[in-house]
């Protein structure tokens, strides 16, 4: 009991009047409670092109399967959760893109499969890790254990792919005695190329039947939960998904805005993963505004932790659960 009232009890105060007071807080909360209802409801979305618009950029995600995809395992091993492959293939611009495929332990093939994407500066590697920011070693051997297989690429300019931009890292050094060097690539191309290589990752793994070909899921961090909103519009292997803490409207990304995407999620399970200490002040009220007015649906959930960009693993057991809900 708050003190100011254990107080007024202490003192032999009437029923009557301990009834008033009682009142009087449950009026204040009510009042409390429909002030920030209305503070939420004023909120305005973040703006969206048309659905016009939205289908004109599709053509951006196209890709020639005529090009030869090249693939081949390089590497096999026991990991930690199953078995794992090392492969390559040729991504639609050239580059040699390399991935991991990881197979559980259980031999009730074939198994269903889910894409992992990493987030920005990051790679392939960060989802064999338990502690990193993204934790994302518990995440795929959660999903291991429940028996799903795992496939997860180093995104354009990133981990190995780092010799398309001359090794450089993606989040420059700035030296002031030495003259600027910057991505020679945008983050719409960064986007956009990773896409087709995910498609392209596709291509070779259904040919080679090492997994069920039904419907594939996605689980995507950061600029990975991004992605899943491009990946989501053009791309109808993919059945569900989960989206951790993906900015949702990026100002200077040219066509890459997520929001401008979320014409594609259609009536596909899609759950989102937030963090409510991930933004300004207005950020919460304008992100539950954006997916009200555009994302919520039958299929699709938004939970919010009291985290920032980095939920660490409180994330991994919803997004487990909406997965084994939804890529049965």
């Amino acid at each position: 009991m708050p003190k100011f009232l254990h107080r007024r009890f202490a003192r032999g105060k009437s029923i009557r009047a301990q009834i008033r007071v009682l009142c009087w807080v449950v009026v204040a909360c009510g009042f409390c409670g429909l002030a920030f209802i209305a503070r939420a409801e004023d909120a305005t979305p973040y703006p969206r092109i048309s659905e016009e618009a939205f289908k004109s950029r599709l053509p951006f995600f196209d890709y020639d399967k005529a090009i030869p995809l090249d693939g081949r395992i390089v590497r096999e091993w026991k990991g930690d959760g199953g078995l794992r492959q090392k492969f390559v293939f040729r991504g639609a611009q050239g580059f040699l893109v390399p991935g991991y495929i990881e197979f559980p332990s259980t031999n009730q093939k074939p198994w269903r499969l889910v894409l992992l994407l990493h987030g920005w500066s990051g790679g392939k590697e960060d989802w064999y890790k338990d502690d990193n920011y993204i934790s994302g070693g518990l995440m795929r051997k959660a999903l291991l254990e429940a028996g799903y297989a795992v496939l997860a690429l180093d995104a354009a300019t990133h981990g190995e792919r780092s010799n398309e931009i001359d090794y450089q890292h993606v989040n420059p050094f700035d030296d002031p005695k030495v003259p600027a060097r910057r991505s020679y690539f945008t983050y719409a191309e960064v986007s956009i190329q990773t896409v087709k290589d995910y498609r392209r990752a596709l291509d070779f793994i259904f040919e080679r039947g090492m997994v069920d070909t039904n419907g594939v899921g996605l689980i995507g961090y950061s600029m990975g939960g991004m992605d899943s909103f491009y990946l989501l519009s053009v791309e109808p292997r993919i059945k569900m998904a989960v989206a951790v803490v993906p900015p949702l409207l990026s100002i200077g990304y040219g066509p890459a805005s997520p929001v401008d995407y979320s014409w594609g999620i259609g009536n596909r399970p899609f759950l989102m993963l937030m963090g409510r200490k991930d933004g300004k002040e207005d950020y919460v009220g304008t992100l539950e505004a954006s997916y009200h007015r555009y994302i919520e649906g039958p299929n699709t959930k938004l939970i919010w932790y009291d985290k920032g960009h980095q939920l660490g693993e409180i994330y991994v057991p919803d997004a487990l659960a909406w997965i084994k809900q939804h890529l049965k």
